[in-house]
């Protein structure tokens, strides 16, 4: 994102701030809260499944908690596991490190320290709803992704990144925040896609659709079903990575 982009944006998104802070704020009380899936943060899928493990980390906010998920294991890191274990027809062992609310700059922070120690072949990193609702500086977002990717490539790990959510489909959300919100989370996303290419790291642009059969009762984060179904496209996209 251009700096001349991120201008272009506050130039339309300030008239209607007033409004927007007024619907924000009333969205923000009526929402409905989904708790953190159940579970164990790490499993083993392809248990039956000759070979070495795949390790795979998924890193991120909530989708990586698994809200909208029963547990884990149904959630983005179980169910994408799954989908490699199939692909690959070899055992993957994966750990979910997530958290709900966190920011990319705070996860470089809170989260980034757990898992450096931890043998990793694949990292996918999951980040960018809470950036746009933050309003998080340009600089910042791109500054916490450089360090997250190039910490994990130098402990060995292959790095993909998902793409930021397309907040314009969040129907929980009012139709201005979706408009305004939708054009921050677009702007984030070229940003993550210019890193990705300068780092040499995977790009997913995210394939789920947003209609309510995949999205859980709160309107905004996938529901069971919405996380198999985005795992199946990741796996997908992921399968040119080397695991041998």
């Amino acid at each position: 994102m251009s700096r001349w982009h991120g201008l272009a944006w506050w130039a339309a998104a300030l008239p209607a701030l007033p409004i927007a802070l007024l619907l924000a704020v009333r969205t923000h009380r009526q929402a409905l809260r989904l708790a953190p899936a159940a579970g164990p943060v790490s499993g083993r899928a392809g248990m039956g499944l000759e070979g070495d493990p795949l390790r795979l980390l998924v890193l991120g906010e909530s989708t990586v908690a698994g809200v909208g998920a029963s547990c884990l294991e149904y959630a983005l890191a179980g169910r994408l596991a799954a989908e490699l274990a199939e692909r690959y027809r070899r055992p993957v062992h994966w750990l979910a490190c997530g958290e709900n609310g966190i920011t990319a700059h705070e996860a470089c922070e809170r989260l980034l320290p757990r898992v450096l120690e931890e043998p990793v072949d694949l990292a996918l990193l999951v980040f960018g709803v809470n950036d746009t609702t933050h309003l998080s500086p340009a600089s910042q977002w791109r500054s916490a992704l450089e360090t997250m990717a190039t910490s994990l490539a130098k402990r060995g790990a292959r790095v993909a990144f998902s793409s930021v959510p397309p907040l314009q489909h969040f129907f929980a959300l009012p139709w201005l925040l979706r408009r305004l919100l939708g054009a921050r989370a677009r702007l984030l996303d070229a940003q993550l896609r210019e890193v990705a290419q300068a780092s040499g790291t995977v790009y997913c642009p995210m394939t789920l659709e947003f209609v309510r059969g995949y999205l859980a009762v709160d309107g905004y984060h996938p529901s069971s079903l919405g996380y198999r179904v985005w795992a199946q496209g990741l796996a997908q996209l992921l399968s040119p990575v080397r695991v041998d």
